[in-house]
């Protein structure tokens, strides 16, 4: 991978479908502009409860075909951001999805939950050292919102970044890199009980029922923000991108909805918080591109960095 654009950006997520709605703009702006924009999606999402009845038949109660089904609707959300980079940690199918928290999915061998971190970090160390990437995207601590699969992309992510820099980590992997900036996906509380007061306002009756801010994973007050990435050219792409994951997700207009049926505003403005490297925010304080302050071609492939 040594013809590789000059500047590269990795996203590291649990589930198919996370991606479009925590970063479609994101990843569509910049594939558009023509950096790398790699994804890898730690499981296939077979846990997930499917929304169209005639679809139904593929829940890990019934079928269990949900995973593999949910591949393809990656690969379809995919194209419709631009992204040609996507993979699955390990392997499609290498670690299954856990479930909620609390259940007895969160214990099923091969469960994403159960893996000891550094044998997942280790896997994800491959693509980092390969595609050399200058910025990472992933989840907070708490996973946004506390899935175990959340939590755990986040763990291994960010060990990962600590391995990958190591030269003493197994260096038939690649040389070591090291990762320039890292951002964990936020959302500012303001802006979204702006987004739910235009749904009640707009589209009280498009869905059974209307979320609320805490159904939205990472949700903080403003001071925590660090960077915000205007979709606004990218909203189609990313909506498209969300009706691409059919069984998971209903769209309606600037508004989506989960399997619960309750109402949210697609957010085409995304926001971030830097966790490592140094920050090149403009006058309001915030960065409006995450490859801000780095030099261009900085830890091209082939190079050590």
């Amino acid at each position: 991978m040594k013809d590789l654009p000059a500047r590269r950006l990795l996203l590291v997520h649990a589930h198919p479908d996370d991606e479009s709605i925590n970063n479609g703009a994101t990843m569509a702006r910049y594939a558009a502009e023509g950096a790398h924009v790699t994804l890898v999606t730690c499981t296939r999402g077979e846990e997930g409860e499917v929304i169209p009845p005639e679809l139904a038949h593929l829940a890990a109660g019934r079928d269990d075909t949900l995973g593999a089904h949910r591949v393809g609707e990656l690969a379809d959300a995919m194209r419709e951001l631009g992204v040609t980079d996507h993979r699955f940690l390990g392997g499609p199918g290498r670690y299954r999805d856990s479930g909620m928290t609390g259940t007895e999915q969160n214990h099923r061998p091969g469960a994403f939950w159960g893996a000891p971190v550094d044998e997942a970090a280790g896997h994800l160390v491959e693509v980092i050292r390969s595609v050399r990437p200058q910025v990472m995207v992933t989840y907070d601590p708490e996973g946004g919102y506390g899935h175990p699969d959340h939590i755990q992309a986040h763990r291994v992510a960010m060990r990962a970044a600590d391995l990958a820099a190591d030269p003493a980590y197994r260096p038939a992997s690649g040389a070591p890199h090291t990762i320039a900036k890292i951002y964990w996906n936020r959302v500012p509380r303001a802006v979204v009980e702006a987004g739910f007061a235009r749904l009640r306002a707009e589209a009280p009756a498009a869905f059974p029922g209307v979320a609320d801010v805490q159904d939205v994973p990472g949700v903080v007050g403003e001071t925590l923000i660090t960077a915000e990435i205007g979709g606004s050219d990218a909203a189609a792409a990313k909506t498209a991108a969300m009706r691409a994951h059919a069984t998971q997700i209903a769209v309606d207009g600037p508004y989506f909805a989960l399997s619960n049926g309750l109402g949210q505003p697609v957010l085409t403005t995304e926001y971030y918080q830097l966790v490592r490297g140094s920050a090149e925010p403009g006058d309001d304080g915030r960065e409006r591109d995450l490859f801000a302050g780095l030099p261009a071609g900085a830890g091209a492939p082939g190079a050590q960095a």
